[in-house]
């Protein structure tokens, strides 16, 4: 009989317990702020920008690290200048063909072809139409004309400044003029 009433008084317990636990309310948060963020005015005045100033903006005239300015305008006398002066700055022994024609694959072979006669795989599907040849008579491309044309891009070709950095530009015009050199014979 004693087991029987401590089964019942247990059973009584549990039920009680069960009974209290409401799904639809939350449960008790301990140390509610290890999960729950604090919100913070991004440039609200503080100690760090008293006085309204001005977070994150670079000082005037700074240039990011390994950024060389191009100085040569985006318009027919910028491009005519860069034919007429501009030269490769690597030379034949820091030209890396290999790396160059991977390059050229990946950028510019899609629409100029591997072989540089304008017929890349969005030609042949007729998606761009007009793609030069570079051993077109008419087109008289120099190492200027070429890094400039991928700077700052040129008709239906947008600019490749953000996927290329300088030193690859440049690889990549080297491998152009392999290219059309290779067309011309």
């Amino acid at each position: 009989m004693k087991s029987l009433i401590k089964i019942t008084i247990l059973v009584m317990m549990f039920g009680s317990i069960v009974a209290c636990k409401k799904d639809t309310r939350p449960n008790y948060q301990f140390m509610p702020n290890m999960y729950e963020p604090v919100g913070y005015e991004t440039y609200a005045e503080s100690e760090m920008f008293p006085n309204d100033a001005v977070a994150l903006l670079p000082a005037e005239g700074s240039i990011p690290r390994g950024f060389t300015p191009f100085e040569i305008a985006n318009d027919i006398e910028g491009f005519d200048l860069a034919k007429a002066t501009l030269k490769n700055p690597l030379d034949s022994t820091q030209i890396d063909t290999p790396r160059a024609k991977e390059l050229y694959d990946i950028y510019c072979g899609i629409c100029h072809g591997n072989l540089g006669n304008g017929q890349g795989n969005l030609v042949k599907r007729e998606k761009i139409l007009g793609v030069p040849s570079y051993d077109d008579a008419g087109r008289a491309i120099t190492e200027g004309s070429i890094y400039h044309t991928i700077y700052y891009g040129k008709n239906t070709m947008g600019s490749y400044a953000n996927q290329l950095n300088e030193e690859e530009r440049w690889q990549v015009v080297a491998y152009v003029l392999k290219l059309k050199s290779d067309l011309e014979k």
